[in-house]
């Protein structure tokens, strides 16, 4: 943790709800006072990527967030003519192009904290636009995993 920021107890919490019991679709999180990473806003397991993109960007057009997605898609096996359901977890540092450099700074420096406690993450991705974002790019990143 270079920058001395703490993951508070709930994140954990509500990344393992989402990771094993599967109980919500995804997590916002942002930095509190300089201090700690705290959980914003939680979605429900039905809720839509479109959701999510509103959540996310909530907190306006210049504020940095975390987030954690649990990602469903469907996956055409070689060789099989059925489509299998794929789930994987994505952990997403957004920060906007109008954010202040000192937000981006202390979000970009915290990321690491965040990758180490949230084990078994398939996806690690940085947005600074919508088009980064966006539920096309976020897929296409996610099914290049499944070729290898």
């Amino acid at each position: 943790m270079a920058s001395g920021i703490e993951v508070s107890t709930e994140c954990k919490g509500i990344f393992e709800e989402i990771r094993k019991l599967k109980q919500h679709r995804y997590v916002i999180f942002a930095i509190k006072q300089e201090r700690e990473i705290n959980v914003e806003v939680v979605g429900p397991r039905n809720a839509s990527y479109d959701d999510f993109l509103e959540d996310l960007r909530k907190g306006g057009p210049e504020e940095c967030r975390y987030a954690v997605y649990d990602y469903a898609y469907h996956h055409q096996c070689q060789g099989a003519s059925s489509t299998c359901l794929k789930e994987k977890l994505f952990l997403m540092l957004w920060c906007p192009m109008q954010a202040k450099i000192k937000d981006k700074m202390l979000y970009s420096s915290s990321f690491a904290a965040l990758k180490k406690e949230f084990n078994g993450v398939q996806k690690y991705i940085q947005a600074t636009e919508l088009d980064e974002a966006c539920r096309e790019c976020v897929e296409e990143q996610l099914r290049v995993l499944d070729r290898n």
